[in-house]
């Protein structure tokens, strides 16, 4: 895609830094509230109300942030709340590419009240459809899937949005989308610093989370990710055990999603996205991922359930799902398959030393 511009390198350039802890928010500042948002699994009813217009319109490279008011619906009873909101993203920030774009919910000078849902949540963001909500509720279901693995992962909430644009006096038929959990919030329950530093060595995560994730990314079909650029991810540092975690997102690109305008980096010489490469680092003794491989077996029944008992996806795309989980499970219960999948990173002949340094989604 030519709105991501990747550079790529290999892992034996990198150079180690230490860590830089991320400024802004910090732990300590946020409210000890519980997280009343993310506490449901129904779908939630919400309004954005402004000019809407102009918002949408503010597509460049530093859009502004727009007053405007959220109205939300929550068990037959509407709260309305003050908010600034702007666009994000990068590939579908671009009018080219998406007629919506992905939006920023920030609350810091309109900090919602105690009994609000939305209390303790500083900023938000929004994912809206770009090209289907089918694709929209297929990556909010992969949100879900990596929840079941890990609490270290971004909590998340289906809604259904209207969009009240007071400048031309026009309100828009609702259309799914879902709300991603502020990444000093997910610090905050996870009692851990959030890491900047970009070029560190994916060695440096503790290896039990970093083998969690990149098998996750393995099975969905994600190959559009890096540790040493923290692209599609966060990084935590765990305060008391003192480890460094890893936290994926933006999963529109995998192969689980199938969006209509995914595509994988060239340099991994891939036909589609669909196709699964292994890309954590070269392990000469794979009997490490026994316990992660385990795991993955513990929760099978689970994983296809998120997809099989969803209402929202249509038969078509279950089938294709089901039997793309399939292969995946079929990989880990063939030792060969699997010894050959999963020491790919040590391959001479392979892309598994290449490095993704894609842009950030802001």
């Amino acid at each position: 895609m030519n709105a991501l511009k990747y550079n790529i390198i290999c892992l034996s350039v990198m150079v180690f830094f230490l860590p830089r802890v991320s400024s802004g928010f910090q732990v300590e500042d946020l409210p000890n509230q519980p997280q009343k948002l993310f506490d449901s699994e129904e779908t939630l009813e919400i309004r954005l109300e402004g000019e809407i217009e102009t918002l949408l319109e503010d597509r460049g490279n530093d859009p502004s942030f727009q007053i405007m008011k959220l109205h939300v619906q929550n068990t037959n009873a509407e709260e309305s709340l003050n908010l600034r909101v702007k666009v994000r993203g990068n590939f579908r920030r671009l009018k080219e590419n998406c007629k919506t774009p992905p939006l920023k919910f920030n609350f810091k000078k309109h900090m919602a009240p105690e009994q609000s849902l939305f209390a303790g949540q500083p900023e938000l963001k929004l994912v809206v459809p770009c090209q289907g909500e089918e694709y929209v509720v297929r990556e909010y279901l992969t949100y879900k899937l990596y929840n079941l693995f890990t609490e270290y992962s971004f909590n998340t909430r289906l809604v259904r949005l209207t969009f009240d644009d007071t400048e031309r006096n026009q309100i828009t038929d609702p259309q799914y989308g879902f709300l991603i959990e502020d990444k000093h919030v997910l610090a905050a329950r996870s009692k851990a610093s959030l890491i900047e530093r970009e070029n560190l060595r994916p060695e440096i995560v503790q290896q039990e989370h970093f083998l969690r994730m990149s098998v996750f990314a393995y099975m969905i079909g994600n190959t559009d990710w890096s540790v040493q650029f923290l692209h599609n991810m966060e990084m935590l540092f765990l305060n008391s055990e003192k480890i460094y975690v890893t936290v994926p997102y933006d999963f529109d690109l995998v192969g689980l999603v199938s969006s209509p305008y995914a595509r994988p980096e060239p340099a991994l010489k891939l036909r589609s996205v669909r196709d699964r490469v292994y890309r954590g680092y070269c392990m000469e003794d794979l009997s490490a991922l026994n316990p992660t491989f385990a795991q993955f077996q513990e929760l099978k029944p689970e994983v296809y359930s998120i997809i099989s008992e969803n209402n929202l996806l249509d038969e078509s795309y279950k089938i294709f799902a089901t039997e793309y989980l399939d292969d995946f499970y079929d990989t880990l219960d063939n030792p060969r398959k699997a010894e050959r999948e999963f020491s790919y990173p040590c391959k001479s002949y392979g892309t598994g030393k290449v490095v993704i340094s894609g842009m950030q989604d802001g």
